[in-house]
């Protein structure tokens, strides 16, 4: 029997996880959109697996990190031999900001599915979000024309105090269209970090925290998804998210310091509009 995920479902689920993973308008949120376009939740007997494969190739996405900041990564791994004294720091950094979505995704995670893991909800998140960012962007420009020397801190200046507090904002992104990007750059742009340095902290966050949430995935779901999916598609899947995400974190990066976040918010609040008009 063909796997409910053929390939071309492969491809279009992993150029939107690629694409939207690092953007602030959240990849699960579309990809359970997209999902429902593509009619792969006809089945509520295979649900589980259709969902343990749009985090399963979150992996994807994962490696582009790696490769893109894999200076980062070596200077992690020297850190641990106690050879690099800024890895080292780095290290605790994102320990600490992944440690709050870990305990409560361990101990609220089933809750979280059952419970927010549908359209409304989905919907609902992309226009708060949507809606907070717009607004906050416009704040941050004010405060530029009135202090246009004000100095923002770089990554280097990240303390544990914030890395935990933006690990704590982390977890409102287990609210599906909340996004994990939007949350953690825009908490980390209120405490007075630079725009390159927030996303850049928000995307080495997210080696621990989506790596964590797909090994249990794969721990968990194992079984379901090898039923959804065949290795081969889930492959494809994998590259496509990797390659995708490779070519949207560096789009991202120079936009971002040109421009800010604010027409991202303004295209959740137009995407929320227009899955309500559709739905109605």
């Amino acid at each position: 029997m063909d796997p409910l995920i053929s390939w071309f479902d492969a491809v279009i689920l992993g150029t939107v996880e690629g694409l939207t993973e690092f953007l602030p308008v959240s990849s699960t949120g579309h990809l359970i959109l997209v999902s429902e376009w593509l009619n792969l939740y006809r089945n509520p007997a295979t649900k589980a697996g259709v969902d343990a494969f749009e985090i399963v190739i979150q992996s994807g996405a994962l490696l582009a990190v790696i490769g893109i900041y894999i200076t980062h990564i070596r200077a992690m791994l020297r850190g641990l031999r106690g050879q690099d004294s800024e890895g080292r720091r780095l290290l605790r950094l994102l320990l600490v900001g992944f440690l709050p979505a870990a305990i409560i995704g361990v101990l609220a995670g089933s809750w979280i599915k059952s419970t927010l893991f549908g359209i409304g909800p989905v919907i609902a998140a992309l226009a708060i979000g949507g809606l907070l960012m717009v607004v906050i962007e416009r704040r941050f420009r004010r405060q530029l024309l009135r202090k246009p020397s004000q100095e923002e801190l770089p990554l280097a200046a990240m303390t544990l105090r914030s890395a935990l507090v933006i690990g704590l904002a982390q977890c409102l992104a287990m609210w599906p269209g909340t996004s994990r990007s939007m949350v953690t750059i825009m908490t980390a742009r209120l405490l007075g970090y630079q725009p390159r340095a927030a996303a850049e902290f928000s995307f080495l966050l997210a080696l621990p925290t989506l790596g964590g949430a797909t090994t249990y995935e794969l721990f968990h779901q194992g079984p379901v998804l090898l039923q959804t999916s065949s290795a081969a598609n889930l492959t494809i899947g994998l590259g496509v998210s990797c390659l995708v995400a490779w070519l949207a974190v560096k789009g991202f990066l120079v936009y971002l310091n040109r421009h800010g976040m604010e027409l991202f918010g303004w295209y959740r609040i137009a995407l929320a509009f227009g899955m309500v008009f559709y739905l109605s």
